[in-house]
């Protein structure tokens, strides 16, 4: 095989076969791979969710991950925010001409093993080579589909007055990780994206508490946005404290050079958990047992009909919803 992609390999014939078998069923294989034109699958018992999403993250390969990783932790993270355990995955490759074998390879195995990490399997996929220029390196689209546990039913409609916010983890690490990645404004840091598939702790937590109210994955947009869309969707107010909002300092630094507020930066290991404030402390308690989910924190309430902050020294302001485009653009 060679060391870079070329467009025989998106042919359809020997070239194709063999990237097929080299890169993509060597590290995906599983009872339900199939080379046939569709998997062929058993259906759960109980209600099914389903979800889609395109990664097309520039570079492919950032601090903290990769866009293989992400593909997986995306669509897991998205199920897992309808109270689903994930079952199957399809992905589809749109990959640049001339993209580097090696990277390639890279990209399947992350995907492999975060899939594994889960309990999810990918069961079917395509893949396209696009000419020089017409593609940044490598797109993915993955498509899942997932269990929902029973006796659960988060959805965005369902904050109540009184009811607590939990972050379960500090924000905005993805998006400042890209920012750096890309090199665009001279900034050096060490700074990791917080890419990680969260099913098992969100599976612990509804097993504890199934009357969770609202689970949502803090990505485009960053917690900021998924705040105003809880509010919307619910017709409440929401009330977040500036002092409890974790945010890793190298976060900060880099927020308070470029003049982002962390709030509106993409995270792809975070979710927002709103529910009865009884149940506060049982479900930070039961985050904190798990590595990707450890930070968890109360971060305000359910209150009033606007989204609000409540500055350190005491003054609550208007939180303003993102209206254009957001940088760092991180898809």
């Amino acid at each position: 095989m060679t060391e870079k992609v070329t467009l025989a390999m998106g042919g359809g014939g020997k070239a194709t076969g063999e990237l097929i078998e080299e890169v993509f069923a060597k590290e995906l294989k599983n009872k339900y791979f199939t080379s046939d034109d569709a998997a062929v699958l058993p259906t759960p018992a109980g209600r099914m969710a389903m979800s889609t999403d395109g990664f097309i993250v520039s570079p492919a390969i950032f601090p903290g991950g990769n866009v293989g990783k992400l593909s997986v932790c995306g669509t897991v993270n998205d199920l897992a925010c309808m109270g689903a355990r994930p079952l199957y995955l399809t992905c589809s490759f749109v990959i640049e001409e001339g993209f580097p074998i090696a990277d390639l390879k890279l990209l399947v195995s992350s995907m492999a093993r975060t899939a594994r990490e889960v309990g999810v399997m990918v069961v079917a996929g395509d893949t396209k080579v696009a000419r020089r220029g017409q593609a940044d390196g490598c797109f993915i689209t993955t498509a899942g589909v997932g269990e929902i546990m029973p006796g659960v039913s988060p959805a965005g409609n369902r904050a109540r007055q009184g009811d607590t916010i939990i972050v379960t983890g500090d924000i905005g690490r993805h998006a400042a990780a890209i920012a750096v990645a890309r090199d665009e404004f001279g900034i050096e840091s060490d700074v990791t994206s917080d890419c990680a598939p969260l099913w098992k702790p969100v599976e612990a937590v509804l097993k504890e508490v199934p009357d969770v109210h609202v689970i949502r994955d803090a990505t485009r947009g960053g917690v900021g946005t998924v705040l105003h869309e809880i509010s919307r969707e619910s017709g409440v107010g929401i009330r977040v404290d500036r002092d409890r909002i974790p945010v890793d300092p190298k976060v900060q630094g880099i927020c308070d050079m470029l003049g982002f507020d962390p709030l509106n930066l993409a995270c792809e290991g975070r979710m927002v958990i709103i529910a009865e404030k009884e149940r506060e402390e049982e479900i930070i308690k039961i985050l904190h047992g798990f590595e990707y989910t450890s930070g968890a924190c109360a971060i305000g309430e359910v209150r009033g009909d606007s989204v609000t902050v409540r500055t350190p020294i005491g003054t609550e302001t208007y939180l303003p919803e993102a209206s254009t485009e957001l940088l760092p653009r991180i898809c």
